[in-house]
């Protein structure tokens, strides 16, 4: 792959490689207050990629993410995600957009006061899947993150790792193009990270492109995987079949 139309100046069309699915090019990120959260990081994942993104509590991992969502627009540089300028999108684009998207949180973010079955089809009626397709997929997609049985339970009838399962099979119900985890093992035991872990390398063999935000290191270190390790807001390592790197 070559990097033929992968810089620009500023002002001047940038080109984003074929097989390229998320492209930031020299992205700044600056807060109100204090030193920037990004500063000048430029990223290329392909699609069907698996990374971990890596780093200390403050390197800007979660900033990142937050852009990736188009909840943040960054203060300079260019950001195409599956096609979409980022910078120039229309507010009203987003939401299609955001179709194309898994999330899972490291806190599940579960409708507390729903069942397992309508937490994970509130995320098609949300995109107005008609009532037989879902019929067809919860089931299909709870199975899949071994839930089939579990379809009638409450959030607080299930283990973190149950819980981090919906969570999962919510992200995955539309089929997204692409899945980004932020601390998705945070809250669970060793086991239970293993896995979700080991489910979301099955989805990935499946051609969904997954980027995983983590501080577990046996974890990135067993899968060995890309790994992208950022400090302070700028990228120090970008590595295949990576590690860990400890910090000095």
């Amino acid at each position: 792959m070559t990097e033929k139309g992968r810089k620009r100046k500023r002002g001047k069309k940038y080109t984003v490689l074929e097989n390229e699915i998320i492209t930031l090019d020299n992205v700044s990120k600056a807060y109100a207050t204090g030193a920037p959260a990004l500063n000048g990081v430029s990223l290329h994942i392909n699609r069907g990629e698996f990374v971990f993104i890596v780093g200390d509590s403050g390197s800007g991992k979660s900033t990142m993410i937050k852009l990736l969502l188009r909840e943040l627009t960054p203060t300079s540089g260019n950001i195409n995600v599956m096609g979409y300028d980022l910078v120039k999108i229309k507010h009203r684009k987003i939401p299609k957009f955001r179709r194309n998207l898994g999330i899972v949180f490291q806190d599940f973010r579960l409708l507390k006061d729903r069942n397992v079955y309508e937490n994970v089809a509130f995320a098609q009626r949300i995109i107005q899947v008609s009532n037989k397709e879902i019929k067809r997929n919860v089931p299909s997609i709870l199975a899949t993150v071994g839930l089939a049985g579990k379809y009638k339970a409450k959030p607080k009838q299930l283990s973190g790792g149950e819980q981090q399962r919906v969570a999962l099979a919510r992200a995955l119900v539309n089929k997204p193009t692409i899945l980004l985890a932020d601390e998705p093992t945070g809250n669970l035991d060793p086991k239970n990270s293993w896995e979700i872990m080991k489910l979301l390398e099955q989805i990935n063999e499946n051609g969904t492109t997954v980027l995983v935000v983590t501080h577990n290191r046996e974890i990135v270190n067993s899968m060995q995987k890309r790994v992208v390790t950022m400090k302070k807001g700028v990228i120090v390592s970008d590595e295949e079949k990576g590690g860990y790197i400890d910090e000095d």
